[in-house]
């Protein structure tokens, strides 16, 4: 049986702990905060990112990176933002071996360099067997065992069929893709939309707004995503058009709560510092703009939800631009 350690303590990465655990597996779960790791291991529960879901005696909890380096598999379930510096720590002890396999379940663009989260771990573990997870997977249902699906990105066919068999069981299915690119894109570019849907919410646009929002999020989604290097029909599948519609209509998702705070005239700054865990558009779509203007995608929706964010545009603003951009066709 593999052995499995899991970097990054948040909701997600505690929902993939108990999910992989329940199945027979020892799982080591890192935490950064020493008392949060000591908190966890004393009640079994981890009541800041995921409560009410017990942790089985097989998932061992420690604040110590150095003790998940020697394991089969090393599932990265950090913030974006912190996703280089903590790879590289782990780097640092010397002690993961050439054969690992990497997998990043972490949703963003790197802010400056616009890297894939995969493209920092390669580039920090180089010759690692890395692969990617993605899709509409919100961690309180994924840990209350309701049916969900997923979906694994790996260059190898191999890879995929031996983390598809890892992570599947009775309530959480995993599927296998080849498209790297297009999983990460999508599941990184769905989180700016999803503020895009909240700001509608928060206004009190109707269903015919955020309808056509979102699927105009999905054309730009794709649009994006192709000139990234993804393939289309990536972007209609679970990490695509999956997760878009469930992070933009779910009382789960965090990018939706801080998109509707915005849209009832709450300050970014007062949001974030109320929040526990990260809303990972935030970030993201300075990233995302940054590789639009890069590649001369036109993406308005990302550039509106930059204008809200970081330069005071006035949300009921933003949306009447977009409204009223020159007419075009459909599939343009």
């Amino acid at each position: 049986m593999d052995t499995i350690s899991i970097i990054g303590g948040g909701g997600w990465g505690t929902a993939l702990a108990v999910l992989i655990a329940n199945k027979g597996n020892t799982v080591r779960l890192w935490v950064r905060r020493k008392e949060l790791a000591e908190a966890l291991d004393r009640e079994r529960v981890n009541q800041r990112y995921l409560p009410g879901i017990a942790l089985p005696k097989s998932i061992l909890v420690t604040s110590e990176l150095s003790e998940t380096a020697k394991a089969d598999i090393l599932f990265f379930v950090t913030p974006s933002t912190a996703l280089r510096e903590v790879a590289a720590s782990l780097a640092a002890t010397c002690s993961v071996r050439r054969d690992t396999i990497l997998l990043s379940a972490v949703k963003g663009i790197e802010s400056g360099t616009g890297s894939r989260m995969s493209e920092i771990l390669a580039s920090t573990f180089p010759g690692h067997p890395i692969a990617v997870l993605s899709g509409p997977n919100h961690a309180v249902e994924a840990a209350n065992f309701m049916p969900t699906a997923t979906v694994i990105g790996a260059s190898q066919e191999e890879l995929g069929n031996k983390l598809q068999r890892v992570l599947s069981t009775r309530s959480f299915r995993a599927y296998t893709s080849s498209d790297i690119v297009g999983i990460e894109i999508g599941g990184a570019l769905k989180n700016i939309f999803a503020i895009a849907a909240g700001i509608a919410d928060g206004l009190g646009l109707g269903d015919n707004s955020k309808a056509a929002l979102v699927t105009r999020s999905l054309a730009e989604m794709a649009r994006l995503g192709l000139a990234l290097g993804g393939k289309r029909e990536t972007f209609q599948g679970l990490s695509g058009a999956g997760d878009l519609i469930v992070t933009c209509f779910s009382r789960h998702s965090r990018n939706r709560r801080v998109g509707e705070r915005i849209g009832r005239g709450e300050h970014l700054t007062e949001i974030q510092n109320s929040m526990r865990m990260v809303a990972e558009g935030v970030p993201t779509a300075r990233s995302a703009k940054d590789c639009a203007i890069r590649l001369a995608v036109t993406t308005p929706i990302i550039n509106e939800v930059n204008s809200i964010l970081y330069e005071n545009a006035l949300p009921a603003m933003a949306m009447e631009r977009l409204i009223s951009r020159a007419f075009r066709p459909e599939e343009d």
